[in-house]
């Protein structure tokens, strides 16, 4: 049996498979998703069911969305409406003095709902937004009207056109959803572009979502602490090169500024285009050997309170790397626990 995603038709190769009714069913299944989900750019990936018999779930299925979408492709898929959620996904530092849910009541793109980092988070945790459990995902994106089938399409209204919304990207791709894109260059092109923009809000009906987390894209102090010896993974640093060589000050109190021993630094704007759109992939990958980064190899990346090392997150899935790891407590854990040794700093560093 083959299945051609282009026409949607599928092909008998032998009298065998013509006899066989249960492939005959998988193949009717297929065809009527796919020309279903065709409208919202989701590619589908099948496995061979090689048991030899029509499992209750049918085929195995992944569903893929691209990465990025534009926003002419988001304004098109706005007006087919196909099972779809966006999502306003905005977050600021206190003292940028913004406010994501002031503006996301005033102006956002229609039909788009509000994403809190600082809700959708584990608050039994001193630090900020670390990763909630699945169980407090699951509700919280299922409040939001998301299915397992549908497409999440994030956005967040930055100056740099990619913020925070990468971290929820990362976030839903974490627990299992990878029908997942990011709107590339934002609101912030949406609105230059003269896209409709609304202050209206319909709460979404309430709805079931299945969590399962990926913890090998988690990473703990404990990971971060050994691998200072074994070196498994390569550590990427998304904050300013400032702040990662210790000479420019930290947006938190009682933070200083340095970087974890042996980590690389990419700035997370330098994937930012000055439009905020995403460098081409091309770009992308030489900002990664430039800093010594071996895409072959495991990587983990880090940041203030991992937001922004999503970016970074994002542009390595762009260059073929998806199993990017985050490092959750970042740099605000790391200062906080890492004796003065293991804060490496150009500027005053860690003193007890």
């Amino acid at each position: 049996m083959c299945f051609d995603r282009n026409c949607f038709r599928v092909k008998t190769l032998d009298s065998e498979q013509k006899a066989d009714t249960r492939s005959s069913l998988r193949c009717f299944y297929l065809y009527t998703y796919c020309r279903v989900q065709s409208s919202a750019e989701v590619r589908l990936h099948t496995q061979p069911d090689t048991s030899g018999s029509l499992s209750s779930a049918g085929p195995t299925m992944a569903l893929q969305a691209r990465a990025l979408v534009s926003t002419k492709w988001l304004a098109d898929a706005i007006t087919t409406r196909g099972k779809m959620r966006v999502l306003d996904s905005s977050w600021y530092l206190p003292k940028m003095g913004r406010n994501a849910k002031r503006e996301f009541k005033a102006r956002h793109i229609p039909g788009a709902a509000f994403f809190d980092i600082d809700q959708c988070c584990d608050k039994t945790s001193p630090l900020d937004h670390m990763l909630p459990s699945e169980k407090v995902f699951a509700d919280y994106v299922g409040n939001l009207g998301i299915e397992n089938d549908t497409h999440v399409v994030i956005y967040d209204r930055s100056d740099f056109g990619a913020f925070s919304a990468p971290r929820v990207w990362w976030m839903f791709r974490v627990f299992g959803h990878n029908a997942v894109s990011l709107l590339n260059g934002g609101f912030k092109n949406w609105e230059l572009e003269g896209r409709p923009v609304s202050d209206k809000y319909i709460r979404p009906s309430p709805t079931e979502f299945k969590a399962s987390i990926k913890r090998s894209w988690i990473k703990t102090y404990d990971d971060l602490l050994n691998n200072l010896d074994t070196k498994e993974f390569q550590v990427v640093d998304a904050r300013s090169a400032g702040r990662f060589r210790g000479v420019d000050p930290e947006p938190r109190d009682n933070t200083e500024p340095g970087h974890i021993p042996g980590s690389a630094s990419i700035p997370f704007q330098s994937c930012l285009s000055e439009s905020g759109h995403f460098l081409p992939k091309e770009n992308l990958r030489e900002l990664f050997v430039r800093a010594g980064v071996d895409l072959s190899r495991p990587v983990c990346v880090s940041c203030g309170s991992g937001v922004t090392a999503c970016v970074l997150a994002l542009a390595a899935y762009k260059c073929g790397h998806p199993e990017v790891s985050v490092y959750d407590g970042a740099w605000s854990e790391w200062y906080t626990r890492a004796v003065p040794e293991h804060v490496i700093s150009e500027g005053r560093g860690k003193h007890l």
